[in-house]
């Protein structure tokens, strides 16, 4: 079955998404875990017969004949719609995937980003994949770019180690590849979250979230962002021991080296702010993660990596202020006449 006969057969299960017009979203049936039913959820922003044709002779479309898809980080979801015209712009279908127990696919019976293992996950990309059409066993005409961002930047890493040859590149967005206290810090809690994990798993931990990153992003604070606070709460979910394990153990298996043998961009901010009091700095600079450790992690991934600072921006490099995004989204550009071609 090809790319666009498998795209066309499950069309009919697409249905108008909470972004609107011209998004919409496909429910992924995952199997049950322990707390009942799981599903992922599938976004594509619907392709324009007009930007195809013309697409085709655009030869400024970067990325012609390529899919994205995009994996959001910890307490949140798809909702960058700017991020979806890029793609488009550039010529790719793009999709955006919520993870199980995340945004358009929480249920009220499950604990927000509950997991185990991020090696999980495996089951919501494959299933995204195969409704992109690049499943296995599907013979593709297009190639597939994989893009994350923060705990979804290292989660596609990982995914991508594990399995060679499914994508062509890999964009990450301020990926999560080390604990914010260093790999010393890493390896004197790991131990405290492994037995935590065994003995109580889905214990709440302290919140350390100080709402701090959500006022830089929220329209509602001093940001200039709208979304679901339900699925992306101020203060974050609560986060138990067994995924922070899971964490540390990504962590661990990043700073041992991966094999990722496609083209990497890892995007990060130039400077780090992170402070238990707001700063204005904030609006700039990383209030969730140490960029150096970030930048000096990424050069793990692969033995093609490029390291992009972007000076100016916030966690979410493509959330940042207008002109920083907007040199973001050209280091992108530029980044892919080199690679994607």
């Amino acid at each position: 079955m090809t790319s666009s006969e498998h795209t066309e057969s499950v069309g009919s299960s697409w249905q108008p998404d909470v972004l609107g017009e011209p998004f919409e979203q496909l429910t992924l049936e995952l199997p049950d875990d322990f707390q009942g039913p799981v599903v992922a959820t599938l976004v594509r922003r619907r392709e324009s017969a007009l930007r195809r044709f013309a697409s085709l002779f655009d030869d400024e479309a970067v990325a012609r004949g390529w899919d994205v898809l995009y994996v959001h980080g910890w307490s949140d979801y798809f909702f960058q719609t700017e991020l979806a015209e890029y793609w488009h712009s550039q010529g790719a279908r793009f999709f955006a995937l919520d993870l199980r127990k995340y945004g358009r696919s929480l249920r009220d019976h499950q604990a927000p980003g509950y997991i185990t293992n991020l090696a999980d996950y495996d089951e919501d990309i494959e299933a995204a994949l195969s409704a992109m059409g690049h499943g296995h066993g599907m013979q593709s005409s297009r190639r597939l770019l994989i893009m994350g961002h923060s705990t979804g930047g290292l989660t596609v890493s990982l995914w991508a180690d594990r399995h060679p040859e499914r994508a062509h590149a890999l964009v990450l967005n301020s990926p999560w590849l080390e604990f914010q206290a260093g790999a010393v810090g890493r390896r004197a809690l790991a131990p405290l979250a492994s037995i935590g994990a065994r003995l109580d798993p889905r214990v709440q931990l302290p919140n350390v979230d100080l709402g701090f990153y959500s006022r830089a992003v929220s329209k509602a604070m001093d940001g200039e962002w709208e979304y679901n606070t339900d699925w992306r709460p101020a203060r974050g979910f609560p986060a138990h021991p067994a995924w922070l394990a899971a964490v540390f153990a990504g962590h661990q298996r990043v700073a041992a080296g991966l094999s990722i043998e496609i083209p990497v961009l890892s995007m990060v901010s130039a400077k780090s702010t992170l402070s238990v009091t707001w700063s204005d700095d904030m609006l700039s600079s990383d209030s969730v993660l140490v960029v150096d450790e970030i930048a000096e992690q990424s050069l793990r991934l692969a033995p093609t990596v490029t390291v992009a600072k972007i000076a100016g921006a916030i966690h979410d490099v493509l959330l940042s202020a207008p002109p920083v995004r907007a040199y973001a989204y050209g280091q992108i550009t530029q980044w892919a006449r080199a690679y994607l071609r």
